[in-house]
């Protein structure tokens, strides 16, 4: 079975975490540093990757906590 990333989405109260593919949001957070804390712990434990959301719901960002086949060149930190 294949992994499902995980994706931090707005949610009318606040923020979301959301497994890909899924309909509902599993967990709410008030605001997206605490969905990002969240997401970021099911991401690792599920060795799969997080992306991040913004307000208009496009991809802001993107980190990977499995095996990453195509490693990014660029250094965030």
């Amino acid at each position: 079975m294949p992994k499902k990333d995980i994706h931090v989405v707005p949610h009318k109260d606040g923020w979301a975490t959301r497994r890909e593919g899924a309909t509902r949001v599993g967990v709410v957070a008030p605001t997206k540093a605490d969905a990002l804390s969240i997401g970021r712990d099911q991401a690792r434990r599920d060795k799969v990757e997080l992306v991040v959301h913004g307000r208009n719901g496009r991809i802001q960002d993107s980190d990977s906590y499995g095996n990453d086949p195509f490693p990014p060149r660029d250094k965030k930190r």
